[in-house]
Order: structure tokens, then C-alpha cells, then sequence
């Protein structure tokens, strides 16, 4: 078991590539609207091309799990880091939907690679630090993201995409040599239970654990649903509903986001002074009353009060089921959580926009709630399998 010392450079080097996942993610998002017009991709064709991502993650997450299992958590996260840093800069220099689609498709191999190693190598540390510090991991990738994105927002008037994409590869493969470095040069803190020797050699999980492990993945659906919710229609509902302005409206999500991260940032106090159990439902409670208030509020002030209180009930459900999930199965539950969450978030903007068609958009939002209070109640259901 590696000492204090080594565990403390383990944790930042952690947190260093949490960052730059959010930082290097939220750099390309801000930049989509220029690689539209250079690949002269029409909204229907963009759309596709940009299911890529959603393939390549998606699919590599499950494999990630077995990789992590076989060559160990750390040389995958490296591997991958170098992988999400170069592909970034691909997507600039395609000139049709099908070439933005194909890189899509590596960045998103990438980017869910990485996701499924570096959250194996935290729940391993955070049995190993005996601290629910699982939030603060999550909460440097939220940080990293509002940097990412706040930044490409600042260049998008003076550096064309391929040479700001290009900027996030140079800044991805340094974080990559500094952190990477430290990653490796430190043995992943393999619990006890999980010793590889004579009969504590692990095993497959048992029926019973794999229902847990989905059962946690379903919080982490609940969740991510919100996210990919908020931030695709959020604005919409704000600007056409409540008639904000353009930027009135984009502070919406910024509400969301920013609450998340702080919410994130206290994570690991509300963890240790409630446990894991109390920490989900009364996260999932306040999430669905701040979102019941942020989609049915009649006034602008009121709806972005909804959405900062939506975004400090849903910060920690995601990070506790992936802790969970992983504290169960190893990276093959961190794999299958993840794969549940990023299917959330895929699933949330499409059914909002159906159900906005069928009833109205504030309506549509409502459904946010409604997962959000479900993620509660399997929270709850679920209290004796957990062990806080």
C-alpha cells in the first residue's frame, strides 16, 4: 500500500486529469458552431455526425472496464489523456460531415476511455484515503469545463478553430507528461479485498451485485439526464417561455453549472457528516424541488433560483453511484455506471424536445424532476446495500 505522501500525489495527479477531460471536452463543445459552417453541414447531418462521440464513448466504455482490469487503471487514463489530446484538434480539418463524423468517433473512444479509467482509479484511492472524496474529483471536471469553456469563448473572435483546438492539444499532452508521470510512477492502492493472490483472487460479480451496480448506474441515468437537459433546453425555456434576453437566457445554464461545481467542491463534508444514503435522497429531494420551481417559475429571477438549486441537488449523485458501482465491481462497474449515465444524458435533450411537441416545454422540464426524485427513492430503496 503506498503511503500518505504518495497517496496525496496520486490525488492530484487525479484531479489534474479530471480537469483537463472538462477542459479539453468544453473547448471543442464552444467550437461546434464554426466546424458547422467549415464542413457546411446542415443541422440534420451535424446531428449525426455528432452521435460520433456519443458511439465512440459509449462504446469504449464497457472495454475500458477490461483494459483497466488487465493493464491497470493508471497506464489506461495515460493512454487515453494522450489519445483525447490529439483528437481534439482533428475535427477543424475535416471538410465533410461523414470525415467530422469518423474523428468524432475516435474523440468520443477517447474521451469515454478515459472517463471509465481515471473513475476507477479514484474509487480505488478513495478506499484506500478511507474519505468519500469522490465529489472533488467531479468537481475539478466541472471546473475544468467552465474554464474550457469561458476560454473558447474569449478566442472564438481571434483564433480560428484549428489553431484554438490545436492549443487545447498542446496544453492536453503537457498536463498528460506532468501528470501522467506522477500516475504512473505510483502503484495503484489496490484494496485488500481485492488482492490479487490464492483465494482473494477477485471474481465475477454475483447476481446480486450486478443488480446493485445497475441499480447505482439507473442514480447515475437520473442524473446525467438533468445535465444533458439543462444544457441543451435550459436557455430555450427561459429566452421563449419567459421572454429573457439571449444573454439573460445563457445565464441559465452558467446558474446550473456553477451551483453543480460548488455543490461538488462540498461534497466530501456533506458525505462524511450524512453518509452516502442520506447524501443521495436529500440531493435528489432538492434537486426535483429546484427544478419543479426553475421549469414552472412565471418569472425569470425565480426560474434561474430553480436551476442554482437543481444544480446543488444533482452535484453529488453521479460521483457517489460511480463510487458506489466501483467500491462493488472494480472498473467493470465504473464501466457499466458510466455507460448508464452517458446514455442519461444522451436520452435527456431528444426526450425533452418529444415531450415539448406532445405538451410544452416547461412541462418537458418537469421530467428532470421527476428522475431526479426516482434517483431519491432508489436511494433510499437501496439503503442497506450501502455501507454510509
Amino acid at each position: 500500500m503506498p503511503g500518505t505522501g504518495h497517496l496525496t500525489r496520486l490525488r492530484i495527479a487525479l484531479t489534474a486529469f479530471f480537469a483537463l477531460d472538462g477542459f479539453v471536452f468544453a473547448g471543442w463543445v464552444v467550437r461546434i458552431p464554426a466546424v458547422k459552417e467549415q464542413t457546411g453541414a446542415s443541422a440534420s447531418t451535424l446531428g449525426l455526425a455528432l452521435l460520433g462521440v456519443s458511439a465512440g464513448a459509449v462504446v469504449t466504455m464497457t472495454l475500458t472496464g477490461r483494459l483497466c482490469r488487465r493493464y491497470g487503471s493508471h497506464s489506461v487514463t495515460v493512454v487515453c489523456a494522450v489519445l483525447l489530446s490529439l483528437s481534439v484538434a482533428l475535427p477543424p480539418l475535416t471538410h465533410s460531415a461523414l470525415a467530422l463524423g469518423l474523428v468524432l468517433l475516435l474523440f468520443g473512444a477517447a474521451y469515454g476511455g478515459i472517463n471509465v479509467a481515471f473513475n476507477s482509479a479514484a474509487v480505488d484511492l478513495v478506499t484506500a484515503l478511507r474519505r468519500p472524496v469522490m465529489p472533488s474529483f467531479h468537481a475539478a471536471f466541472s471546473l475544468g469545463g467552465m474554464i474550457g469553456a469561458g476560454l473558447g469563448g474569449l478566442v472564438a473572435g481571434s483564433l480560428s478553430p484549428a489553431r484554438h483546438l490545436l492549443g487545447l492539444t498542446v496544453v492536453g499532452l503537457l498536463v498528460t507528461a506532468v501528470a501522467g508521470r506522477a500516475l504512473l510512477r505510483v502503484e495503484p492502492p489496490v484494496p485488500a479485498e481485492r488482492t490479487p493472490s490464492g483465494k482473494d483472487r477477485p471474481r465475477r460479480p454475483d447476481a446480486r451485485t450486478r443488480g446493485l451496480v445497475t441499480v447505482f448506474g439507473l442514480i447515475a441515468l437520473c442524473t446525467a439526464y438533468g445535465e444533458g437537459a439543462l444544457a441543451d433546453w435550459g436557455a430555450l425555456h427561459l429566452e421563449q417561455d419567459l421572454g429573457a434576453s439571449p444573454g439573460a437566457a445563457a445565464v441559465g445554464y452558467s446558474c446550473f453549472a456553477l451551483a453543480m461545481t460548488l455543490g461538488r467542491l462540498s461534497g466530501t463534508v456533506l458525505l462524511e457528516r450524512l453518509g452516502r444514503t442520506r447524501t443521495v435522497v436529500a440531493g435528489g429531494a432538492t434537486a426535483a424541488a429546484g427544478m419543479l420551481l426553475g421549469a414552472l417559475a412565471p418569472s425569470l429571477w425565480a426560474a434561474l433560483l430553480g436551476f442554482a438549486v437543481a444544480g446543488l441537488g444533482l452535484a453529488n449523485l453521479f460521483p457517489v453511484a460511480v463510487e458506489r458501482a466501483g467500491s462493488l465491481a472494480g472498473p467493470s462497474g465504473v464501466a457499466t455506471a458510466s455507460t448508464l449515465g452517458y446514455g442519461g444524458m444522451l436520452l435527456g435533450p431528444p426526450a425533452i424536445g418529444f415531450m415539448a411537441d406532445w405538451f410544452s416545454l416547461p412541462a418537458a422540464l418537469t421530467s428532470v424532476a421527476v428522475l431526479a426524485a426516482v434517483a431519491a427513492a432508489i436511494g433510499f430503496a437501496t439503503r442497506r446495500a450501502t455501507t454510509g
